[in-house]
């Protein structure tokens, strides 16, 4: 059985009469004519904005703006633009009663009239602008964990180059070191030889002696004093002897605590360099973690811009 024109027509205005009250009862909604006006505004649009729905109406568009956005050429051509029969859908920030700040996720919507010409805007609008301070308090935080992130990089780079210049300055002085033990060990190595040959030559003069004394004896009387003086010769060279002995002794102890310095050295060189290279690599850390921070500060930045 088919429904008469009749019955039709008054379904469709009944369905699209109770779509426009679920719309009103569940968005914000407010309409204004072609020059800006507020002609109606349903209370969640009032509320939102701290007015009571009549005192909305006759308040023009701009008292609704922040002063920069009003005096803008972007709002003159928002009003250009929905004169036109644009549609205008954006995220919109307003200012309320008590001077709030508001976010609104809004839909600007150009209306004709009767006569075809547009003659009204409506706008339905969503308060997101808890969801936007919550997004700008993330954003925050997120730059100040970067900041800190940041500070702790930099300042442990700048102790790692300190650090590291202080293992340079070590290993330099180490090398100097191992270069004077070298030259020292040189040196040893020539009073060694300058000590081998006094006890040649402390040889060699008690041989003289002993042959003087031989001498002596055969001249008898007459080689008494010669024999005296080769007796005190003998006795000078075997001092001499001993002291090169003692000497040599010295110079060996000398050159062994030098071997021990040296390897020392070496191992503290090599502990150095190894050092050194563990310190590259935190540096490198730390200059990860600088990238990391300066990136995460970014996108901070990126979601307050948004």
């Amino acid at each position: 059985m088919h429904e008469t024109p009749l019955v039709e027509e008054n379904q469709q205005a009944f369905e699209l009469d109770a779509v426009w009250k679920a719309m009103e009862r569940s968005l914000a909604m407010i309409a204004f004519d072609m020059d800006s006006t507020v002609l109606w505004a349903n209370r969640n649009f009032a509320e939102a904005m701290g007015y009571t729905e009549a005192e909305m109406r006759g308040m023009a568009h701009r008292r609704f703006c922040t002063p920069a956005f009003a005096a803008s050429e972007a709002y003159r051509q928002l009003w250009a633009d929905l004169r036109a029969g644009k549609m205008f859908q954006e995220k919109i920030q307003r200012v309320a009663k008590d001077g709030r700040l508001l976010w609104l996720e809004a839909t600007y919507m150009p209306v004709r009239g009767k006569d075809g010409e547009y003659g009204s805007v409506i706008k339905i609008a969503t308060d997101i602008t808890l969801r936007e301070q919550t997004a700008l308090m993330l954003a925050d935080r997120l730059k100040q964990m970067a900041q800190v992130l940041l500070n702790r990089a930099d300042d442990g780079i700048a102790k790692s180059d300190q650090v590291e210049s202080a293992i340079a300055r070590l290993q330099s002085d180490a090398l100097a070191n191992f270069d004077r033990l070298q030259l020292l060990e040189r040196r040893t190595d020539a009073i060694r030889g300058i000590v081998r040959t006094i006890r040649e030559v402390s040889s060699q003069t008690q041989l003289l002696a002993l042959n003087a004394a031989i001498e002596a004896a055969h001249a008898g009387e007459y080689g008494r004093g010669f024999d005296i003086v080769a007796t005190e010769v003998r006795k000078l060279a075997g001092q001499v002897q001993e002291a090169a002995k003692n000497a040599n002794g010295e110079v060996e102890e000398v050159v062994e605590r030098m071997a021990e310095i040296g390897k020392g050295t070496k191992r503290s060189q090599s502990s150095m360099e190894e050092g050194m290279r563990m310190l590259r690599e935190a540096s490198e850390a730390f200059r990860s973690i600088d990238e990391a921070a300066r990136q995460l500060d970014e996108q901070a930045r990126a979601i307050g811009r948004s």
